[in-house]
């Protein structure tokens, strides 16, 4: 994303190329603060925390924010009341779930998830981010700031909400940690969308990297199949794909207290 930047700047190359180049950049990164998040990102703890935090400003995210959330999510999957990433997959339409991101901050301050210094850490990332947007309007950079940073951030925001949140968890009934999420197999998408099809593999084992989630299935393959754990996207039956539909364009739902 640095390099998009520079070479756009310096080396003036194509200002649609600097966008898709940003996009690729930042789906990575959704994957280094997830990883990050779970100390997986690097064995090193001090690289791992710099890999999370970088990862975290390019996709405006707070690192200590999203981890802190996240393992509130781990701890609370599919419980309407307590899991923060319930509002963001159900909390209205899918084509805003990008912007419902945002609720952790809100969460996080919420609940003071925060430990050691990880509140002057969200702090020092917020005011660097105004800093970033007053210096972009100061030397008249605002909307390459908005066509190269904030647009692709949304972009992957839409599509991290879809494929990291929602349809993992699809339909949000269950809470039995082989049902909690699910896997569509497919040797394509693990490496497009970096194993989230396979979802389930990492609520089950989360210190698992994500390049060994299908290995992973492939050995627990027989064990999910006793438990009865979801294995395809059900998403193109009928009332599965009115639901989904129903989600990305209205998306409010009232919250549904049993689960199995």
């Amino acid at each position: 994303m640095f390099c998009s930047i520079v070479s756009y700047l310096y080396f003036k190359i194509n200002i649609y190329a600097c966008f898709i180049i940003n996009v690729i950049s930042l789906h990575l990164a959704g994957t280094v603060i997830h990883e990050a998040s779970h100390k997986t990102a690097h064995v090193n703890a001090n690289f791992n925390k710099i890999l999370g935090h970088l990862s975290a400003l390019m996709l405006g995210f707070s690192f200590p924010v999203f981890t802190r959330v996240h393992l509130q999510h781990h701890a609370h999957v599919n419980d309407p009341n307590n899991d923060p990433d319930h509002f963001v997959s159900k909390g209205g339409p899918l084509w805003l779930i990008a912007a419902r991101f945002f609720y952790h901050e809100i969460y996080f301050i919420q609940k003071k998830l925060w430990r050691d210094n990880e509140f002057f850490e969200w702090l020092i990332n917020r005011v660097f981010i105004v800093f970033i947007i007053i210096m972009a309007y100061y030397f008249h950079l605002i909307m390459f700031l908005l066509n190269c940073w904030f647009c692709p951030a949304l972009v992957i925001g839409l599509l991290l909400g879809l494929f990291f949140d929602y349809l993992p968890h699809k339909p949000f009934l269950y809470r039995n940690r082989w049902k909690n999420a699910r896997i569509y197999e497919s040797k394509i998408l693990n490496w497009l969308i970096l194993g989230q099809n396979y979802h389930l593999i990492h609520h089950l084992w989360p210190s698992l990297p994500w390049y060994k989630y299908q290995e992973a299935y492939q050995i627990a393959f027989y064990a999910l199949k006793s438990h009865k754990a979801p294995t395809t996207l059900d998403l193109f039956s009928k009332f599965s794909l009115f639901s989904f539909l129903y989600d990305f364009f209205y998306g409010f739902n009232f919250n549904i207290s049993t689960y199995r």
